[in-house]
């Protein structure tokens, strides 16, 4: 076999076999069809109008919905389909996937079309000759296959190793005892039944000795523990797995041991000063399975980490790697690039939203200097840090995503609304940075560990649900200090309504305590308010962190303040 490089490539589809399969209108339709060569999958569904589906449009091969007896015409000259509904026509890399009824009758068949495609993977030849074990990620109908398929044979036929590839459903090798002539000298090994995968992984590597493993599709928690066990033995391994980039399989606890895996640990006190984030933080767990990761974004277009463990690593301190782009050039040469980082940009851009903390590093912005005081010392702590992204708990950009649990989600928006904190509710825990709760919810609260375990997220507890516990726990999720007892408090954050009569006697409760309780040590009695009012004085006096107590009947049920002693 002649070497290619990226630009020459060399397709062999088997095209007129799979339409030999057809019935004979449909067939002869796509015969000498002009878009042919691009023809991806054929649909045949019950009662429907029979599909040809391309590249970029979708086509009807007839006027006449697909009959019963087409699809058994078309069913009688594929072989058996196995355990996850697929066939294939031996020799040939087509796979027809059957769409049965609830008394497994096939309804629907999808016919789609496998290619042999040499020299698709001369982006990537120099780190297949590597040694190394890679992983190929990317949204199906990508290539990841193909590109699996031209691995197996350079691997097999050019550099010589022994190649054994798991062909689970037919789809790397065709259908069929001998496999397609496409995976070169590789070795074929089928799989009975789809969840014996994993087992015949091991089997492989203990029975036949192969210097290199492909595999399509890590989809279970066995089989990535199986990878992980050939890799640990000294084995190449050319995998696929659900996903389109990372950071998917970084968020799937399934998956996530093929890049290493992610746990939650705790820091020591000058650990988490150092670093400057909480205590609990997120790490990753072991060594990847995998130490490239190919994110395969078009066909000629695919994000490279050369490095996965670094990449995972700066994921989860919320910073964005910078991965080599590689692309085919015009002529046929492959173009390498790599991005500034985010980290390196001397300007931070504002976004309007921001889905997820793994997706951007840009923050909004967030403050106006010449308002309140304590808008004006955060705008100042942001203008001392505009030159380099400010961070949360996790070293995660700026704006923090929050996961509210059995705390007032009014509460907490009219906090960060009130003083401009870079903080987001998000509703979605997938997008969470972190989960705020109550103490009280966290002792003995199994399904709130299991929620922060699954998801790899750390938890930040409050005492009560009032307003300032909740400012205190946000100012502490951002790493501000909270303020002096002597600092005036913004009434609007304890007035939910904002109507003159709450203002009034949350004005009497601040005065009290900033003429009279702190500075002369003194109880002072407020004048009689509704419960309502007198819960929100309550809270104001909270965060000047005093005591206070109701005493009297009602009308004349009033507040006490009395001072801080140990002060």
């Amino acid at each position: 076999m002649v070497e290619l490089t990226a630009g020459q490539r060399q397709v062999t589809d088997d095209l007129d076999q799979l339409l030999a399969i057809l019935p004979p209108p449909l067939g002869q339709s796509l015969t000498d069809h002009p878009q042919r060569e691009e023809l991806l999958e054929i649909v045949l569904d019950l009662g429907r109008l029979p599909e040809a589906r391309f590249i970029h449009s979708t086509q009807y091969l007839a006027e006449t919905p697909v009959s019963r007896e087409m699809l058994q015409y078309a069913v009688d000259r594929v072989g058996e389909f196995s355990g996850d509904n697929r066939a294939g026509i031996e020799r040939t890399l087509h796979r027809i996937s059957a769409l049965r009824n609830r008394q497994g009758t096939i309804i629907g068949l999808t016919c789609r079309v496998g290619r042999a495609v040499f020299g698709t993977i001369g982006m990537i030849r120099d780190l297949v000759e590597s040694g190394q074990s890679i992983l190929l990620l990317g949204r199906p109908g990508v290539g990841k296959t193909t590109a699996l398929r031209e691995i197996a044979r350079v691997l097999a036929d050019e550099l010589h190793k022994r190649v054994v590839i798991i062909d689970t459903s037919n789809e790397i090798a065709g259908d069929g005892d001998i496999p397609h002539p496409a995976i070169g000298k590789a070795r074929r090994m089928q799989v009975a039944r789809p969840e014996l995968q994993h087992q015949v992984m091991i089997e492989a590597v203990e029975n036949h000795m192969p210097q290199v493993i492909v595999i399509d599709e890590i989809g279970t928690e066995l089989e990535a523990l199986a990878a992980r066990t050939i890799a640990e033995r000294g084995v190449q391994l050319i995998g696929t797995a659900h996903g389109n980039q990372i950071e998917n399989l970084m968020k799937n606890p399934t998956l996530s041991d093929l890049v290493g895996g992610i746990q939650s640990v705790t820091l020591g006190d000058e650990e988490a000063r150092r670093r400057g984030t909480q205590k609990s933080v997120l790490e990753r767990k072991a060594p990847p399975t995998f130490q490239i990761a190919v994110e395969m974004l078009e066909r000629d277009r695919w994000v490279v980490h050369l490095d996965v463990a670094a990449s995972v690593d700066l994921l989860l301190r919320g910073r964005q790697p910078s991965p080599e782009i590689r692309s085919v050039a015009a002529d046929g040469s492959v173009v390498i690039s790599r991005p500034e980082p985010p980290s390196q940009r001397s300007e931070v851009k504002s976004v309007p939203q921001r889905p997820s903390w793994r997706e951007s590093g840009q923050m909004l912005p967030v403050v106006d200097a010449n308002k309140e005081p304590l808008r004006a010392n955060f705008a100042q702590l942001l203008e001392a840090t505009l030159d380099t992204p400010t961070v949360g708990p996790n070293g995660e950009e700026l704006p923090l995503h929050v996961f509210p649990y059995a705390v007032s989600r009014h509460h907490l928006e009219q906090a960060i609304r009130t003083l401009n904190l870079p903080i987001i509710v998000t509703k979605d825990i997938d997008q969470a940075d972190v989960i705020l709760t109550l103490r009280s919810h966290l002792k003995g609260e199994s399904k709130l560990r299991h929620l922060a375990h699954i998801h790899h997220l750390p938890v930040h507890a409050i005492k009560t649900n009032s307003m300032a516990q909740i400012v205190r726990g946000l100012r502490h999720l951002l790493g501000i200090e909270d303020p002096s007892p002597a600092e005036s408090a913004d009434l609007s954050l304890f007035s939910p309504t904002g109507s003159d009569d709450e203002l009034e006697a949350l004005e009497e409760a601040r005065l009290a305590v900033e003429e009279i309780v702190i500075p002369k040590g003194q109880a002072v009695e407020l004048l009689p308010r509704s419960a309502n009012i007198r819960r929100m004085q309550h809270e104001l006096i909270e965060h000047y962190q005093l005591t206070s107590c109701s005493f009297g009947e009602e009308p004349n049920r009033r507040l006490r303040i009395y001072p801080n002693l140990s002060r």
